[in-house]
């Protein structure tokens, strides 16, 4: 097990925001009176990522589980090599949103500034802001896939809606869960946008043991982004319940990254076994 560090024992100490919220809707349903109620709406807000007192990035999520967002998307990004490079992290409430201010290392940070990458990004959308193709498409480092067998990925689809609280509540959530070899899912983070939902699993990882004896699976699409996430973050399978894009197949067969898409019960499609 990795030794904590300093943000590490602040995220358990941090409350967190609200990640849905109350509003009051009109159903109209079968050609009956319209009836008037309460729903349950999943919350977006803007949430600034702020490296050694400069702000990077804007995003919009849903704001739960946002420190491991953070260090999720700074793995991801390729700012942080893992999370020994983050020295403090703090969510504060900012005006309309949030701020996620973090210490990284010098040299990460003469890093980052030399990028020049100042992104806005929406839900969904992940180049928002970027300056050339070299940016877009980043070396992916290689990983190693793990041995999968067709019986826990099919247990792993069978669990996903269940372990989905946000996605019940408002089905306006995607998932992104860690499951062990067997299938079972051991930690699952949700967010409005796909690539988000991925980050926070990303960060919560960071703090565990490397993720080598698992696999990812999410609840969308596999774009190249996630393929690319998931090869920083050292993940060597991803399933998904949806289709890959084909530059998501070419940058996983690259990398050795075991992809899998169309997962459905009794039924999935690989599409690069590495």
């Amino acid at each position: 097990m990795r030794e904590p560090n300093a943000f590490q024992e602040a995220r358990s100490e941090n409350a967190l925001p609200q990640a849905t919220l109350s509003s009051s809707v009109v159903v109209c349903e079968d050609g009956q009176p319209h009836t008037p109620r309460a729903d349950t709406i999943l919350e977006e807000a803007p949430v600034a990522l702020v490296y050694n007192g400069i702000s990077h990035a804007v995003m919009m999520i849903t704001p739960e589980h946002m420190q491991d967002f953070a260090l999720g998307f700074s793995i991801s990004e390729g700012i942080v090599k893992d999370a020994s490079e983050i020295y403090e992290l703090e969510v504060k409430p900012d005006g309309l949103g949030y701020s996620v201010e973090m210490q990284i290392s010098s040299q990460r940070f003469q890093a980052l500034k030399e990028k020049r990458r100042n992104l806005t990004g929406r839900s969904g959308c992940g180049l928002c802001g970027t300056e050339s193709l070299e940016q877009a498409i980043r070396p992916t480092p290689k990983v190693s896939a793990p041995e999968l067998s067709d019986q826990a990925i099919q247990q792993s689809l069978q669990q996903l809606q269940l372990h989905q609280p946000l996605q019940q509540l408002t089905g306006a959530s995607h998932g992104a869960a860690w499951c062990d070899l067997n299938g079972n899912i051991l930690t699952l983070r949700e967010d409005v946008g796909r690539h988000n939902a991925l980050d926070k699993l990303i960060g919560a990882l960071a703090t565990q043991e490397p993720p080598n004896n698992g696999f990812a699976l999410i609840s969308s699409r596999l774009s190249y982004e996630m393929v690319q996430k998931c090869c920083y973050a050292g993940i060597g399978a991803l399933v998904a319940v949806s289709a890959p894009t084909s530059l998501a197949i070419n940058m996983a067969q690259e990398a050795g990254l075991l992809l899998i898409g169309f997962g459905r019960r009794g039924r999935h499609v690989i599409y690069n076994s590495a």
